[in-house]
């Protein structure tokens, strides 16, 4: 009993020590970039003074963008989480089961084949915003990979690796599909395309900010009231049905929420590799694997991590700003190694 007190008070303060630092990176992400504000004039804005370029910059550029990577982050990090524990496979997230490619391939589609069609796009406009196009066609997309997952869970009563194997083969089902659009699209359209596959938040505003919100809280309640059924689970099929758990419907529904807000989340801002996959690993080695606490620990260093990594983008090469998702494969991929490394060597 006392070894748990001692455990739940080192998990609170992980998950304050956390809330703080995402604090100190809000503040950082909203005085940072190509152009300087200081305290002062926020300040100042808040009493209805100061510059209208700044006003124009924080209320619609920097804030939507703090937003829209706060609740992206925690997306993509809470179904990579959700989906790790379904799955028992500690490589599950929704870029290895093929969600954001089939996404990718979505948007690539809409590009190449619908936005000229409906005279949307002039020259080099953007191909991104106007009409949501590629938002829709994205979204599609996604579920089109969602629904190869679905079916083969029904008609074959799929086991636990062949789900896992089955995101594989979507994954380059769907990758071969964006290398052939790639092949037939112009130099225009293929720009859009790699583009768009670099997972850029420059791209929200407060619509989609809006929407991520109303998608996200419904999210927390639902993954935060299964908590622990996911405990249960984690003991394995047998122990969760005597305790009277549906695994494979538990699953199912599981793997529908998730993979529905990752699709979501990409056909706004592209893919964003390595959050729903990284994220996780750090959380279980700074606090276990206690489901109880592991949802929302998750929740809240996902959102941290992406806004740290959107507000390095911005600032590294300022003023250009780089598109988020490079900054997320190039220090998720080393840090996941390290953890694999260091995991066998323990």
């Amino acid at each position: 009993m006392l070894r748990y007190r001692k455990y739940r008070s080192r998990v609170w303060r992980f998950i304050w020590g956390m809330l703080f630092c995402l604090g100190v990176v809000i503040g950082i992400a909203l005085l940072t970039g190509s152009r300087s504000i200081s305290w002062q004039d926020v300040f100042d804005l808040w009493q209805g003074k100061g510059d209208e370029m700044n006003r124009q910059i924080i209320y619609h550029i920097r804030l939507p963008r703090i937003f829209g990577a706060l609740f992206a982050g925690v997306i993509l990090a809470l179904s990579g989480v959700v989906m790790q524990i379904l799955l028992r496979n500690p490589l599950a997230s929704p870029y290895t089961l093929g969600i954001s490619n089939a996404a990718a391939f979505g948007a690539s589609f809409g590009i190449v084949f619908l936005a000229g069609q409906t005279g949307i796009v002039d020259g080099d406009s953007s191909f991104l915003t106007s009409g949501y196009v590629v938002t829709w066609a994205s979204l599609a997309g996604s579920l089109c990979g969602l629904g190869g997952i679905l079916c083969i869970i029904r008609f074959k009563q799929a086991s636990i690796e062949t789900i896992v194997l089955s995101g594989v083969i979507i994954n380059s089902l769907f990758s071969a599909g964006i290398t052939v659009i790639q092949y037939l699209a112009d130099h225009v359209q293929l720009a859009s395309i790699v583009f768009w596959n670099f997972g850029d938040l420059g791209r929200s505003d407060w619509d989609k900010v809006g929407i991520l919100c109303l998608l996200l809280f419904p999210m927390l309640i639902y993954f935060y009231l299964k908590r622990w059924d996911y405990k249960v689970l984690a003991a394995g099929d047998d122990y969760a049905r005597s305790m009277g758990v549906y695994p494979q419907r538990t699953r199912l529904i599981g793997l529908i929420v998730t993979s529905l807000c990752t699709a979501i989340v990409v056909s706004f801002f592209g893919v964003i590799a390595f959050v729903g996959l990284v994220v996780p690993h750090i959380v279980r080695k700074c606090i276990g694997d206690n489901e109880e606490f592991l949802l929302i620990a998750t929740a809240i260093f996902g959102g941290m991590f992406l806004l740290l990594c959107d507000t390095l983008a911005r600032s590294l090469l300022s003023p250009i700003v780089l598109p988020v998702g490079i900054l997320t494969s190039f220090l998720g991929a080393p840090l996941f190694l390290f953890l694999l490394i260091r995991k066998k060597n323990e």
